[in-house]
């Protein structure tokens, strides 16, 4: 196959069809990615973020494109999962946030105070929507979104639009990429599941020394005020930790297109 004719001639055979694959490819980051993807953004501007990255890439799509490119359910499909699995690994990273929310929440008992998550328009703890956004503002800071983009841009080089990848294969990466997720949700809640459990086991002690006092009055208190300060101490070392979480989409998004190309044809 060759590419098509002319990177700006959009009327040339294919390139329309070109343009609109390229779309579902870009279709399928923005509908993961943690900063595109938010409840919060209204959808006619995701749209239009979709209409401009699709245009704005079209040189380095229809340079690469191969002639052979038709719509189908098939390729539809396909060139959604490729933008979807680039966007993946920056969505694992903020999942893993909302997870450590959720182990230290109910580590305090703060489980049972939700409120209304604006990211994912869903009922969250209230360090559940805490931590979700700290964790989009940390992969922001680490120039995330740029690197998601880059990938994507990356990819049409990569795998040309047309070509048929190893599907099955970067879904099994996908799925041990999933792993991100338990793994660094509980180093995130590790310091506050940890001084949730000695502050327990230190009223225990106290409630066999003292059994005339009244511990429901002073568990509760006590656990919720431990656990926020234990947090508040290990802001830090998440914000230095979470410093390198640009390289990890990075490579992330390098592993899935290893996978893709292992038997493109």
């Amino acid at each position: 196959m060759t590419a098509v004719p002319g990177p700006w001639d959009y009327f040339a055979p294919g390139a329309a069809e070109v343009t609109i694959l390229s779309a579902c490819r870009v279709g399928g980051l923005v509908l993961i990615a943690p900063m595109f993807a938010s409840r919060s953004v209204p959808m006619p501007v995701r749209t239009a973020l979709l209409l401009v990255l699709t245009l704005v890439m079209q040189p380095a799509v229809q340079a690469s494109a191969l002639d052979g490119a038709r719509i189908t359910p098939g390729t539809f499909l396909t060139e959604t999962l490729i933008g979807f699995s680039l966007g993946f690994g920056a969505a694992l990273l903020v999942g893993a946030a909302e997870l450590a929310a959720d182990l230290a929440s109910q580590a305090i008992g703060l489980s049972g105070a939700s409120v209304l998550d604006p990211m994912g328009g869903h009922q969250t703890s209230v360090l559940g929507q805490f931590f979700a956004l700290l964790a989009a503002t940390l992969l922001l800071a680490a120039d995330g979104h740029l690197v998601m983009l880059d990938a994507v841009a990356s990819s049409f080089h990569r795998i040309p639009v047309g070509v048929a990848p190893n599907v099955a294969q970067a879904l099994q990466v996908m799925i041990q990429q999933g792993g991100i997720l338990f793994v660094l949700g509980l180093q995130i809640a590790a310091p506050v599941i940890g001084a949730a459990l000695v502050t327990n086991a230190g009223l225990g002690i106290l409630s066999r020394a003292v059994p005339q006092l009244n511990l429901m009055n002073l568990a509760f208190p006590m656990q919720i005020g431990i656990g926020i300060l234990t947090l508040a101490a290990s802001l830090p070392f998440l914000g230095l930790a979470a410093s390198g979480w640009g390289e990890q989409v990075r490579a992330n998004a390098t592993e899935v297109i290893s996978a893709l190309l292992r038997a493109a044809r």
